[in-house]
């Protein structure tokens, strides 16, 4: 209950700094469309295309699907609202490199990387397959790795190493070195368990 009443409070929070933005600069930083007439963005987030209306916030998918998670919808506007006009740098770095995230970095792991390696690393092709219908690809890191474009400014590469007789199996969550541009630290907290456990359903696993 504690934590639905954070995400109600952090959504209320999110719409009003969304409307209090000038959507033309926020559609440029974040590199999504606006269509003016409709006074509409249109975002891709996690292969999927997101309506979001301005002034008011209300996000929908296109496809007409059941009701977007309130999670998925704060991250949503938090992107709009947040996302600089700093373009993508191409190197990688961890959780605990973002602005404080060496604060969260235990509990990051818990939520994002235990939950990553427990699932994945007995199905690594399942990861790949999975990764590609969220429009992802596979990079060269670890024993196997998949990049996803969560947002257009947020690429997220989840990282396994399969483990021995020796050593158990690990993983890792690694973003863009300028990623603290365009979201805060607490949001890339949420956003890769989210990327999981859609690349979990879609396994099948």
């Amino acid at each position: 209950m504690a934590a639905q009443i954070n995400l109600t409070t952090a959504h209320e929070v999110a719409l009003e700094d969304f409307a209090a933005g000038d959507p033309r600069v926020m559609a440029h930083n974040s590199l999504v469309s606006f269509k003016g007439e409709e006074s509409v963005f249109e975002v891709p987030y996690l292969g999927k295309l997101y309506r979001v209306t301005y002034p008011g916030g209300q996000v929908s998918g296109t496809d007409g699907g059941t009701e977007v998670p309130l999670a998925v919808k704060i991250i949503i506007l938090h992107y709009l609202t947040q996302a600089g006009p700093e373009p993508l740098e191409g190197t990688r770095i961890s959780y605990k490199e973002l602005p404080n995230g060496f604060v969260y970095a235990t509990p990051f792991a818990n939520r994002n990387i235990r939950p990553l390696v427990s699932i994945f690393a007995g199905n690594p092709d399942k990861l790949k397959e999975a990764a590609a219908q969220l429009g992802g690809r596979e990079v060269e890191l670890g024993d196997v790795a998949v990049e996803i474009f969560v947002l257009p400014k947020v690429p997220v590469t989840f990282v396994l190493w399969f483990g021995d007789d020796e050593f158990p199996a690990s993983g890792n969550v690694l973003f863009d070195s300028a990623a603290g541009n365009h979201l805060h630290t607490e949001d890339y907290a949420l956003i890769p368990g989210l990327a999981i456990w859609d690349m979990k359903r879609l396994a099948g696993l």
